[in-house]
């Protein structure tokens, strides 16, 4: 098996690639297999440095050192490659698709866990011509996420600051916009908030909005707002992040299914894995498997939905007999 490490030294606060070479060096002092670490020059040539390294040997095993971005990238080299898996060791400041599996995250934070870990295959989000793992949503959300990127090279405008200023500026353009939405057998059509689409359970450094969420069920938990006021939106927003919005069905309709598709007069801004695309025409499209995901062994994340399974496969056994 050969293993290659994608670090982005720009994930994070600081430049880890020397701590994290010193890591994959200590990891494989005691172990076999041929590794190579790969520093990112540039924005998406981790995935061709994938494609190049999986025509070369039989099995490839990534590891993407960095946030939900690098992930992302390494996912997309991997997608649809059966001698490819991925997993994320974290170094970026959200880190958001490892976040569902809660205590069980920090077993992500061991390099050992990784290398020694089980492979399964996860669900991956097709939305027009680009992949996610976790989440896609448009609208409020997906506005204010884009514009705190205008503040990037603003003195005195960082982090909550930043935030806190395009939520503003967001909420003077109003609240909702136009759109079509088809979903579930369901049409909504009109000005609408935002809508998301759920294939993990975190984004945007802590909102929560599918607490049940799962990427490996086959299904998407889409969320669809309607146009509320500001002063409903300020109050739905804290329920929406906290996963309660079952809660609130006179605001937000959650369907289970597949697909999504979106139209929008002008082009809308779409937050996909925390990066932004732009659409007034935009199809997701659930991917059952993939890509293969290495896990840490005998997480415990997967050992409640196997019991599940395995019970609702002995009630039909016993039923046919």
């Amino acid at each position: 098996m050969n293993h290659l490490f994608i670090i982005n030294p720009t994930a994070g606060k600081n430049d880890a690639t020397e701590s994290i070479a010193a890591k994959v060096a200590m990891a494989f002092s005691e172990r076999h297999g041929k590794y190579e670490i790969y520093v990112t020059q540039a924005p998406k040539d981790a995935v061709v440095k994938i494609r190049q390294e999986a025509k070369l040997c039989r099995e490839l095993r990534v590891y993407a050192c960095g946030g939900d971005g690098t992930l992302n990238e390494c996912v997309v080299g991997a997608f649809g490659l059966p001698h490819v898996s991925v997993t994320n060791f974290p170094c970026g400041t959200g880190n958001d698709f490892i976040r569902m599996f809660g205590e069980e995250k920090e077993l992500f934070k061991s390099l050992e866990n990784l290398i020694d870990g089980e492979i399964r295959p996860i669900d991956v989000v097709r939305c027009n011509d680009y992949l996610s793992i976790n989440i896609c949503s448009v609208g409020m959300d997906a506005r204010i996420g884009t514009g705190v990127h205008k503040y990037d090279n603003t003195p005195f405008i960082k982090g909550p600051a930043a935030y806190v200023i395009s939520t503003a500026a967001e909420f003077i353009k109003g609240i909702a916009i136009p759109m079509r939405i088809e979903c579930g057998g369901r049409v909504f059509d009109g000005d609408l908030s935002l809508a998301c689409a759920c294939n993990g359970r975190f984004y945007g450094g802590g909102f929560n909005p599918v607490p049940t969420a799962r990427p490996d069920d086959g299904l998407l938990d889409i969320l669809v707002v309607k146009a509320v006021s500001r002063m409903t939106f300020i109050r739905l927003v804290g329920a929406y992040a906290k996963g309660n919005a079952r809660k609130m069905p006179q605001h937000i309709t959650h369907l289970r299914t597949d697909s999504m598709i979106i139209d929008s007069p002008e082009p809308i801004v779409v937050n996909l894995d925390g990066e932004a695309i732009y659409a007034n025409h935009i199809e997701i499209k659930l991917i059952p498997g993939g890509v293969n995901f290495v896990f840490p062994q005998n997480m415990k994340f997967f050992e409640s939905e196997e019991k599940i399974s395995g019970e609702t496969e002995s009630k039909q056994m016993v039923s046919a007999g």
